[in-house]
């Protein structure tokens, strides 16, 4: 079930190292972005889980080139006729595509896009926040829980974690 994430002429370092962790952990599989920003923004990024390191970024002329035929395109953003992520159904196999922080999606993504989604927030979020909340909806609506909750959060919580809900 691949699931790709397109980030189209990200800008900022903070968001774009934030929204490489969600990828991570969220377990996305792997990430493209367009424009020439974000080869700069990689270096200050603040990516503590380093998935630029097992998984780079590619950079790519255009999100949309090379996909597998089976892959979906969905465009997250305030779009006129956008469907709400509260009513969307993910497709098995998809890219999300994200729009800079400065600007929105181009008009030919959201044209090609097989789906155009978006939060109801007040005013816009930014990019790491938009990537958080659209996988972690995905996470809810399409994955399995782990048979022993406890054992996962051992093995993926901090270092300095150890507190048990008593």
């Amino acid at each position: 079930m691949p699931v790709l994430i397109g980030l189209e002429n990200p800008k900022s370092p903070n968001n774009v190292g934030s929204a490489l962790r969600a990828i991570r952990c969220f377990d996305a599989d792997s990430v493209r972005f367009s424009g020439t920003r974000l080869t700069r923004a990689l270096q200050y990024a603040t990516d503590t889980k380093d998935f630029a390191l097992t998984s780079p970024p590619l950079a790519v002329d255009d999100l949309l080139d090379d996909l597998p035929n089976d892959v979906k395109v969905v465009a997250f953003e305030l779009c006129e006729g956008a469907k709400p992520l509260c009513q969307f159904h993910h497709p098995k196999d998809c890219l999300y595509c994200f729009g800079p922080e400065d600007g929105t999606l181009s008009q030919a993504i959201i044209d090609r896009a097989d789906h155009v989604i978006f939060v109801p927030t007040v005013g816009c979020m930014n990019l790491a926040a938009s990537v958080n909340v659209v996988l972690y909806d995905r996470l809810c609506k399409t994955a399995a829980l782990p048979p022993d909750l406890d054992a996962h959060i051992r093995r993926q919580r901090d270092t300095n974690n150890r507190v048990k809900q008593r």
